[in-house]
């Protein structure tokens, strides 16, 4: 499968979202719906983007008691939502209890990611945590353990995308944000990478907000970084 985009939502509320829905590519993925956007939003910004056709991926990073997580993954999946985020670091119970929740909401669950490193953190943060190890140390050793524990796919930035491919083979799904074109603000991302190194890393889908949002197209700009991963996929087949 070829990577895919997904555009982020990163706006305060609804009211430029069905203009933006109408003028993205078909070819966008999902729509991801972060905390400032559902906090302001609730369940209805789902509704909208059901009603847009176009698949809600939920990012809410959830990270509490296992029983609060598992209802949480529950209520996401009657929602509809299509991709759903929990924080690794919650630990093995925690995901453990995401993943049975899934399970048992049958055809409707979404897809579960972990969260592994935020792409706003960068390796002389982690001592500020309690985190002795190196930064892409942590970060495979919380993705093995939540595909361990059943989670679908892990949230990386696409500078550790590589290292995962090799540690957990083709089947964990891979979706990095920390994208940035060539010459674009980096924001408050540390990790980040462009769409074709992302691509070439070996990431299924790469998350976009804010060069597209802010861009004077978006439209243009998510063509543009669709032809970016187009290309560099072509140049990855033998």
């Amino acid at each position: 499968m070829s990577a895919q985009l997904m555009v982020a939502l990163d706006v305060p509320d609804s009211r430029p979202v069905p203009a933006l829905l109408r003028r993205l590519p078909p070819a966008i993925a999902a729509c991801k719906v972060g905390l400032e956007l559902f906090t302001a939003e609730g369940p209805r910004l789902l509704e909208l983007l059901a009603e847009n056709g176009r698949p809600a991926f939920l990012d809410l990073k959830l990270h509490d008691i296992p029983r609060t997580v598992a209802r949480a993954v529950a209520a996401a999946a009657r929602h509809g939502v299509a991709w759903l985020t929990v924080h690794a670091a919650g630990g093995r119970e925690m995901l453990t209890a995401a993943a049975d929740a899934a399970r048992a909401a049958g055809p409707r669950a979404p897809r579960l990611l972990a969260v592994t490193v935020l792409t706003s953190l960068a390796p002389a943060d982690l001592p500020e945590l309690g985190i002795a190890r190196a930064l892409p140390e942590q970060a495979l050793a919380l993705g093995e353990l939540a595909v361990g524990c059943g989670i679908a796919g892990l949230v990386c930035s696409p500078l550790e995308a590589a290292a995962f491919r090799a540690r957990l083979g083709p089947a964990p799904i891979l979706v990095t944000p920390g994208i940035r074109p060539a010459g674009a603000a980096l924001g408050d991302q540390k990790r980040v990478a462009t769409p074709a190194d992302a691509v070439r890393a070996g990431a299924n889908y790469l998350v976009v907000g804010r060069p597209i949002l802010e861009a004077p197209d978006p439209a243009a700009a998510a063509e543009g970084i669709l032809a970016q991963m187009r290309a560099a996929a072509e140049a990855r087949r033998p």
